[in-house]
C-alpha cells in the first residue's frame, strides 16, 4: 500500500512545455499523465494545482506595465489551458478527472467546492484546481498549500522540472551548490530559498504540512515519493 492517501501535487507551468521550447509539449504532457494515472491505481488520491508559467506570468507583464490585477486575472486564465490539457491527457489514460476553477467557467469546467473536490477524490477521480485562489497577487505556490489544507492532504507533492530538490544557491548559476536531503520550513523561509514562496511556506508551517519537492522528470517520481522513497528534498516541521 501506498504510503499516502492523499497528496495534492503541485506541477508548474513549464513542466507542461518539456525540454524544449514548446507552450505544451505533448510528450511532456502524457509522461506527467502517466505517471500520474499509475500513482491513482495504487490507491492514492490526489489532487492537482497546476500553474500558467508556460503561457503567461502576471509579474512579467506588470514590469511592461500592465496592471498588476489585471494581469494576474489573465494568468488565472492560463492554469485553467494548462489543466484543460492535463485533464484531456488524464482521460485519455482511462483516468476518471474533474477540472475545478475558483473564477466561475462553468462551460469547461466545475466551480471550487471543497466538499464536491473531496467527494471526488473519494471516489478515486483525480482532481485539478485551476485558476490560482481566484484573487490576484497570489500565486499558484500559495494556491497548492491552501488547496491541500482545505482538502486534508497528508503531504504537499512539488514536482519541478528542471531541478531535483531544494539546494543552499541555485544550482544553475553557482557550481557546487549543496542539496538538501531535508530541512525545516522556517529554515527555509529564513534562507529565503525560492523553491516556493514565503507565502506558501508560512502556510505549510503554520498547518504542519509537510512538503517534497522532487525533479518531475524522476522515472515513476510520484510514485516512488507517494511509496515513502526518500527522492528529492523534504521540508518538515521537525
Amino acid at each position: 500500500m501506498p504510503r499516502y492517501r492523499r497528496v495534492l501535487l503541485k506541477i508548474s507551468g513549464q513542466a507542461l512545455g518539456g525540454k524544449g521550447d514548446s507552450v505544451i509539449d505533448t510528450t511532456a504532457v502524457t509522461h506527467i499523465a502517466d505517471q500520474i494515472s499509475e500513482t491513482t491505481r495504487s490507491g492514492t488520491q490526489i489532487g492537482i494545482v497546476v500553474g500558467g508559467g508556460n503561457i503567461w506570468r502576471g509579474a512579467d507583464a506588470e514590469n511592461r506595465g500592465m496592471d498588476r490585477v489585471t494581469a494576474d486575472y489573465a494568468g488565472m486564465l492560463a492554469t485553467i489551458i494548462n489543466a484543460l490539457t492535463l485533464q484531456d491527457a488524464l482521460e485519455k489514460a482511462n483516468i476518471e478527472c474533474r477540472t475545478m476553477t475558483a473564477i466561475p467557467i462553468q462551460t469547461v469546467a466545475e466551480p471550487f467546492i471543497r466538499r464536491r473536490a473531496i467527494r471526488h477524490l473519494e471516489k478515486g477521480r483525480v482532481v485539478i484546481f485551476a485558476a490560482g485562489t481566484g484573487n490576484p497577487y497570489m500565486t499558484t505556490d500559495t494556491t497548492a498549500a491552501l488547496r491541500a489544507i482545505e482538502i486534508q492532504a497528508e503531504i504537499l507533492l512539488m514536482a519541478k522540472h528542471n531541478v531535483d530538490g531544494i539546494y543552499d544557491n541555485d544550482p544553475a548559476k553557482k557550481q557546487g551548490a549543496v542539496k538538501f536531503d531535508v530541512i525545516t520550513h522556517s529554515e527555509a523561509i529564513t534562507r529565503h530559498l525560492e523553491i516556493m514562496d514565503s507565502t506558501a511556506f508560512s502556510l505549510c508551517m503554520d498547518n504542519k504540512l509537510p512538503i517534497v519537492v522532487f525533479n518531475i522528470l524522476e522515472p515513476h517520481g510520484i510514485e516512488r515519493v507517494v511509496d515513502g522513497e526518500r527522492i528529492g528534498t523534504l521540508v518538515s516541521s521537525r
